[in-house]
């Protein structure tokens, strides 16, 4: 097929979206619970409705791209996306929240299933490798920047200065003054009402599902799990449980225990946590040439378990740096875990890769379970749960022993080359 560069930027802007919204809910989670009046247990379940519909979305939005095309099973994509936000931006109260981050979520999950084999396509195989690394840091790039945007939309609500933008003085107009946050949403929907209006118009290339992309049948799924799928399902949910969990209630903590303003502060500081993530993927490739994954993966728990720890009992200055650091220690454990379940089989990698995706339901676990304990106790004794998620994959860690390792170059012959 011909290469599209057109296709890959699209692509690469549709990371940008979906990582846009999926990570605004740590920075604006003390506003929500604010203005809804709620429990830590109920600020939770806002994450955990997203997070629910990836688990349940990711094997049938497979089957849904086989059955009806890439380009119809977008449009129900951003149509569900659109249809999400729109509906909270209308009604900002609870409930209408915890429905629509849910329509949200599925819109999302079928678009991960859709635009990672539409990226080796467009772009080319012998590309695929730079070009998901490139989208990966176009996701980091977008959850760094969505914070600021959300304080700069809320002190431009603020300002007492007469001179505001046309398009700060719509939002003022259609936001209600007591959820003024819930303005970020009709920003979220004019991004998916407009990749929704340019897909109908755009000629979305067909593709043929590459063995490792097909969903596989229903007897596949039996085979991975009874040969140790579930070790590696637990691993990713253990990884996006942790990262999800930091994300969602570090803003919560510091402005808890530290009094860190959430909107002038506490965003900046999860946008930080998201870029450094990005930064330590960037790392992760050059030290994931030099060392086996496997003790990368236990050396990264160990960081992050100090980094967890010194956030959690440290005092102010050394909380606000160590809780984004902890990105920068999570960046390389999704990938690594993942690689190392899929070089732990020979057969039904699409399978294996649904299995894995439908793990990302840790996302919606974790917080919750850090609402549950934060209720029941506090919020500090609730986050040190996240110790649990993260000796799991230490565990992972030391016994993993897949059928091939990743390929390492000595510092020594690096050296020489040079």
């Amino acid at each position: 097929m011909k290469r599209n560069k057109w296709i890959v930027f699209l692509i690469l802007c549709i990371w940008f979206g979906i990582s846009f919204v999926t990570n605004i809910l740590g920075p604006i989670m003390p506003d929500i619970i604010s203005t809804y009046h709620l429990s830590l247990t109920l600020a939770s379940f806002l994450p955990f409705s997203f997070f629910l519909a990836y688990g349940i979305m990711s094997v049938p939005a497979g089957l849904l791209v086989e059955k009806i095309g890439p380009k119809a099973t977008m449009l129900i994509a951003f149509g569900s996306t659109f249809g999400g936000t729109f509906l909270f931006a209308l009604f900002p109260v609870y409930e209408i929240a915890l429905t629509s981050l849910f329509i949200i979520g599925m819109g999302m999950a079928m678009l991960q299933v859709i635009i990672n084999p539409l990226m080796r396509v467009a772009g080319g195989e012998e590309n695929f490798a730079f070009n998901s690394v490139l989208a990966q840091l176009i996701f980091g790039a977008a959850s760094f920047i969505s914070p600021f945007v959300y304080t700069g939309l809320i002190n431009g609500f603020n300002s007492t200065d007469q001179k505001t933008s046309f398009l700060l003085g719509i939002m003022n107009s259609i936001t209600s003054e007591s959820v003024r946050w819930s303005g970020l949403y009709w920003i979220f929907g004019f991004i998916f009402l407009l990749f929704f209006l340019i897909i109908i118009f755009l000629k979305i290339p067909k593709f043929e599902l590459a063995e490792g992309e097909k969903t596989g049948s229903f007897k596949s799924y039996i085979y991975l799990l009874n040969n140790g799928a579930w070790v590696y399902f637990f691993g990713i949910m253990a990884y996006v449980g942790t990262e999800q969990g930091l994300a969602n209630w570090m803003s919560q903590f510091l402005y808890t225990y530290h009094n860190v303003d959430p909107v002038k502060s506490g965003a900046a500081i999860v946008g930080l946590f998201w870029g450094l993530m990005s930064i330590g993927c960037l790392l992760g490739l050059l030290i994931l040439r030099l060392i086996d994954s496997r003790k990368v993966l236990i050396g990264a728990c160990v960081l992050a378990t100090v980094s967890l720890l010194l956030g959690l009992l440290g005092p102010t200055s050394v909380a606000l740096i160590a809780f984004p650091a902890s990105g920068f220690c999570l960046s390389v454990m999704f990938s690594i875990v993942f690689s190392l379940a899929l070089n732990s089989e020979k057969l039904y990698h699409g399978s294996y890769s649904g299995i894995l995706c439908s793990g990302i339901f840790g996302g919606a676990l974790v917080p919750f379970i850090i609402g549950v304990i934060g209720d029941l106790v506090n919020l500090r004794v609730a986050m040190f749960f996240l110790l649990l998620p993260l000796a799991y994959l230490v565990y992972i860690g030391m016994t993993a022993n897949p059928l091939i390792n990743n390929k390492t170059i000595s510092l020594k012959s690096l050296v020489k080359r040079n």
